[in-house]
């Protein structure tokens, strides 16, 4: 699904919130219909069709004050008005021609449409074929989305008859609020424009005589398509001579380079008149445009965003996450400590070659997805129940690796036992790799500002900090392979080495143990059977692979075989089990949480609860993140924590990014995030600006950051 169709999508659910679902229909034969809140009526510009000609029909709508319908672009939220026509074979109609809109803000929504009246034309051409004498019935079903602090979609149905008379006889004039609003509408750019890019938006020029005499109250421009800017993104006004300069936010679909911005620039003059332009401007650069959403993100800059992505890739050794891995590389680094200096840092490079090669893999793919107009972000391979079980089952073929069930041949070096054999240079790179597979579904402190900074920018610089994350990851190994006085503190090998190694695989196993879970999340509790059928098969593969090496040429051969097809089956099998159950566990998820003390977060919802101006907590968190699992068990289910939820009106928001959610990708993506957690308070009012909290959290932590001035006391427990 697009990012347009999605987050239209979205936007659409903004109905529910409605407290009366009103469909009204009007009587038969009727130019007019009204509803509790709109009086609409079907009006032409000719009281009499001549075959042939072209002649202009309205939907007129008197809309009853404070409440508002919507523009070709709504803008944050809501539907633009739409009509279907059923007219005489051969009539051909042309697109609504919209007024220029106003702009309507509740809370943080910022809306584009119409308040007390408005027309809506479209152009019609009779047929020729029509005798006069006859009649040209034109029938309309419209529907639209009328707004205050609830959102009501509404239906009528329109009908008018016109008599066709020849060309040439006289006839009365049709509803003069035709003329009327032909000449508001906007009118064609008497300017030459042209939009360019810049380090933080766009800059839409206006040249041409007149330009210099403006004295503008407010100039605006609204895009014609939503998403191309931010719709309630500041908008800078400079004037210099006969040329107009403004500045303008990208939006989340921010138009690509060589792409032409069209809209309406509307001019607000003094004494309160309004000038309306159609604007078809190129957009000059080399690149699509970030989005530049105006909310609480912290701009960095390129030597910071590197430094924290260092400082977060240094923390990223101390989380959950990796320390499955920080055993494999301890055990690496005590076989490796006492040989040759040489050899010690070659193995150390090659450890880092791997954690960097994984990197740069990872921002490229990332590069392509959101060139492809993705919403993804740190950790998003995890969103996949299908990769989540290739790690699995890559934990649980480790785990047997270091358990003895089965050694690989010098052929395969670097994905079993040549992490612990002597040369063991290949074995180091897929360590590293293996650290940054399992280290994705962290976000450490750092992380967050370096990431979202990294994800809005050009592909070197993206590359480039993703690149300062590995390195910090790989330093303490690096540090430790480069400093021989650090290396004299380890121990000696010896045969208490091997069974060290055996004990390893238990958190080997433990993290594929965990990934299970996860999976189950995912997909299903069916999941967990696929997944252990799948492991079985892979530990069978295994021992008939060991067992194959000391048996004769021919039998050799057919374990190998059948092992290859266990292997073959464990991978194939898993990948269609999986793939079945996704759509069945999201249904079984949705079911569960109303038992739940938290509600799940939606756009709609988060709006709604915005506007009626109430307290919200919002937990960005997905089951493979240990981090967001560990905040959770610890801080966010504790007693007093709830209790404070309840005592102060809180409500509990719990954004789930386990799987893809494109609602959610953007509301990280404002606060310039890029990964989960990302925990939010937003005080009651809806102009308060949200509190953003530590990433490991503790009740004291969320509880002090829950206290408002105008917060009641909260009780201790």
């Amino acid at each position: 699904m697009s990012l347009l169709a999605s987050r239209h999508a979205s936007l659409s659910a903004l109905t529910a919130i409605a407290l009366t679902l009103a469909s009204t229909v009007s009587p038969a034969a009727s130019p007019q219909a009204a509803t509790p809140q709109v009086r609409a009526e079907l009006i032409a510009s000719v009281t009499a069709v001549q075959p042939g000609e072209q002649i202009q029909l309205g939907l007129h709508q008197k809309i009853i004050p404070h409440w508002h319908t919507y523009w070709v672009n709504p803008g944050d939220s809501g539907l633009p008005t739409t009509i279907a026509w059923t007219l005489p074979d051969g009539t051909k109609t042309g697109d609504i021609q919209w007024p220029a809109p106003s702009r309507f803000k509740l809370g943080p929504v910022s809306n584009y449409g119409y308040e007390n009246e408005v027309v809506l034309l479209t152009p019609l051409t009779i047929p020729n074929s029509l005798q006069p004498g006859s009649s040209f019935p034109v029938k309309a079903t419209v529907d639209w989305l009328v707004c205050r602090e609830i959102c009501i979609p509404q239906q009528v149905e329109l009908e008018l008859n016109l008599p066709v008379i020849a060309a040439g006889t006289p006839r009365q004039p049709g509803s003069p609020l035709i003329d009327k609003t032909l000449a508001a509408l906007p009118a064609a750019s008497p300017w030459q424009t042209r939009v360019d890019t810049t380090s933080d938006g766009l800059l839409l020029h206006a040249s041409g005589a007149g330009i210099a005499a403006l004295k503008p109250a407010e100039v605006w421009f609204y895009a014609d398509e939503w998403g191309k800017t931010a719709h309630d993104g500041p908008q800078t006004l400079r004037i210099e001579g006969d040329t107009l300069a403004l500045h303008i936010q990208p939006g989340d679909a921010a138009p690509s380079a060589g792409s032409p911005l069209n809209g309406i620039l509307t001019i607000r003059h003094a004494d309160g008149g309004v000038s309306a332009y159609k604007i078809s401007a190129p957009v000059s650069g080399s690149a699509a445009i970030a989005s530049t959403a105006p909310n609480t993100r912290d701009d960095i800059q390129l030597g910071a965003a590197l430094l924290f992505a260092l400082l977060g890739g240094l923390v990223l050794n101390l989380m959950p996450c990796v320390f499955p891995v920080l055993s494999i590389k301890a055990l690496a680094l005590l076989r490796h400590a006492h040989q040759s200096p040489a050899h010690t840092r070659l193995q150390g490079l090659a450890y880092t070659a791997g954690v960097l090669a994984s990197f740069s893999l990872l921002a490229g793919v990332l590069i392509a997805l959101k060139t492809g107009g993705a919403e993804v972000g740190w950790g998003f391979q995890f969103q996949s129940p299908i990769f989540v079980l290739a790690v699995a089952y890559l934990m649980f073929a480790v785990g047997l690796n270091l358990s003895g069930v089965f050694t690989l041949g010098a052929s395969t070096a670097g994905v079993g036992t040549t992490l612990a054999d002597k040369p063991g240079y290949a074995g180091s790179f897929f360590t590293g790799v293996l650290a940054t597979v399992v280290a994705t579904p962290c976000t450490a402190p750092f992380m967050g500002a370096a990431l979202g900074f990294a994800l809005g920018q050009p592909t070197a610089v993206l590359l480039a900090v993703f690149l300062s994350l590995g390195l910090g990851l790989a330093l303490p190994y690096l540090l430790l392979s480069f400093w021989p006085a650090l290396q004299r503190l380890l121990p000696r090998p010896g045969q208490w080495m091997e069974r060290l190694k055996e004990f390893l695989a238990f958190p080997m196993y433990g993290a594929a143990v965990w990934l299970v879970w996860v999976l189950a999340q995912q997909a299903g509790p069916n999941a967990i059977a696929i997944a252990l059928g799948g492991m079985l098969a892979i530990a069978f593969a295994a021992w008939l692979y060991e067992t194959s090496h000391a048996v004769r040429p021919l039998a050799r051969h057919g374990s190998r075989a059948l092992a290859a097809a266990a292997l073959g089956l464990a991978l194939a099998g898993g990948y269609a089990g999986i793939a079945s159950n996704v759509a069945d566990a999201a249904q079984t998820r949705t079911a569960k949480v109303a038992a739940k003390a938290w509600e799940p977060y939606t756009k709609a919802r988060f709006d709604a609860l915005r506007a009626e101006e109430k307290p919200v907590f919002v937990n960005f968190t997905a089951a493979w993140c240990i981090t967001c699992l560990a905040n959770e068990r610890v801080a966010l289910s504790d007693e007093s924590v709830i209790a404070a939820f309840r005592q102060t009106g809180i409500t509990y928001l719990k954004g789930d990014w386990t799987n893809q959610d494109p609602q959610i990708s953007a509301h990280l993506a404002d606060f310039g995030r890029s990964g989960v957690p990302l925990y939010l308070f937003y005080p009651g009012g809806n102009k308060t600006e949200a509190r953003v909290l530590p990433q490991l959290l503790t009740p004291a932590t969320v509880i002090a950051a829950l206290q408002t001035p105008s917060s009641p006391k909260l009780a201790k427990e």
